[in-house]
C-alpha cells in the first residue's frame, strides 16, 4: 500500500468504534452500502480482512485491530492539529506523553510528574503504564515523549533512546500498626517467616530483595505478589502484610495507607530514570521534571 486513503481509514475507524455499519452509517450520514465499498477497498490495499463477523456484529481481526490502534493516532491528531488552527495557540507543544514502567510506586511517579501541571503554561499530560519494553518501543516510533522508569535500558535493546538518572531512594519495610509492631523488633530476622507482599518476579526491585534475603539468612512467606504497586500497597493497609517500597514517599505512605516505617532493607535502593529519545533534553516541561525531581523528590533521605 503505498498511499493511504484517509476516507477509506475514517469509515473504517467508525465502525470499530460503533460497532456496526448500520451505525456507522448514522453517524457520517452516508449509506451503509458506500462504508461496505469503502471497507472492502482498504481490505484490499491492505492485503488482509479488517473485521471477522460475529452473529450480527462485527469483531475487529488481529490486523484490524493493529490498524485501529494507528487510527486512533492519526484521528487523535488531527483532532489536536484542529484545534491548533482554530485556536492559534501552540497546543501542539502542550501535550506530554509519558510511559511510566509498572514497578514504579504511583506515589513516586506522582511526585516526579506534578512539576508539570504547576508550569507558567501546564502541559496536558497523558500517561500509560506498561512494561518498560512495551513503553520504548512505543517511544522509538515517537508515541512517547519520555518513560519513567526503575532501571535503565537493557543492554542490546535495539532503541535509539537515553537514560537520565534522576536519583535514588532507600528501600524499607511498612506495614499497619499491629504488624509494623510485631515485626519491628528484631528486624531484619523477624522476616523470616513474616508474611510479606512483593512486587512481581523479574522486576528490578525483586530481583534486589531476592538477594538480600539470602544474604541475611531470611525466608518470608510471600502472601502475594504484583505489577500493580498502588493494589500492593492497598492489600499492605488491609494487613496482609508488610510491604517494600522506597523511603522518599514514607509520608506520603502513612497518610495515605495508614502504615507505618518497620526497617531499612539494609543497603538496597531503587533507581530512577528518565529515558527520552534525545540525549539533551530540550522540551521544557521534560527539563523542569527532571531537574525537580533530581533537586527534591529522590533526595537521599
Amino acid at each position: 500500500m503505498r498511499h493511504l486513503n484517509y476516507n477509506h481509514l475514517l469509515y473504517f475507524h467508525t465502525v470499530a468504534r460503533e460497532g456496526s455499519i448500520a451505525k456507522a452509517s448514522e453517524v457520517l450520514h452516508i449509506t451503509p452500502q458506500t462504508i461496505s465499498g469503502q471497507l472492502k477497498l482498504l481490505e484490499e490495499s491492505i492485503g488482509a480482512p479488517l473485521f471477522d463477523r460475529v452473529g450480527r456484529g462485527l469483531v475487529l481481526s488481529e490486523t484490524g485491530q493493529a490498524v485501529n490502534q494507528y487510527a486512533d493516532a492519526i484521528f487523535s491528531l488531527g483532532t489536536e492539529l484542529a484545534h491548533w488552527v482554530s485556536h492559534r495557540s501552540s497546543a501542539l507543544h502542550d501535550r506530554l506523553n509519558v510511559g511510566i514502567v509498572n514497578s514504579i510506586p504511583k506515589l513516586v511517579a506522582h511526585g516526579v510528574l506534578q512539576v508539570g501541571l504547576e508550569l507558567d503554561n501546564p502541559v496536558r499530560m497523558v500517561c500509560r503504564e506498561d512494561t518498560l519494553q512495551s513503553l520504548l518501543a512505543d517511544l522509538a516510533v515517537h508515541r512517547l515523549d519520555l518513560v519513567l522508569s526503575d532501571r535503565p535500558i537493557p543492554i542490546g535493546f535495539g532503541v535509539k533512546a537515553f537514560n537520565h538518572l534522576l536519583g535514588e531512594s532507600p528501600i524499607s519495610f511498612y506495614g499497619r500498626e499491629d504488624l509494623a509492631a510485631q515485626y519491628s523488633e528484631n528486624f531484619p530476622d523477624s522476616l523470616d517467616g513474616a508474611p510479606v507482599l512483593l512486587p512481581m518476579t523479574g522486576s528490578a526491585q525483586r530481583r534486589s530483595l531476592e538477594g538480600w534475603f539470602e544474604e541475611i539468612g531470611v525466608t518470608p512467606e510471600i502472601v502475594a505478589e504484583f505489577d500493580d504497586s498502588a493494589l500492593l500497597k492497598a492489600f499492605g493497609e488491609a494487613g496482609a502484610g508488610i510491604f517494600p517500597a522506597p523511603i522518599a514517599i514514607e509520608n506520603q505512605l502513612e497518610y495515605t495507607y495508614h502504615v507505618r516505617l518497620i526497617g531499612a532493607a539494609g543497603p538496597l535502593k531503587e533507581t530512577y530514570y528518565a529515558i527520552s529519545p534525545e540525549r539533551v533534553l530540550r522540551q521544557t516541561a521534560v527539563r523542569q521534571i527532571t531537574d525537580r525531581a533530581r533537586q527534591q523528590l529522590l533526595q537521599l533521605k
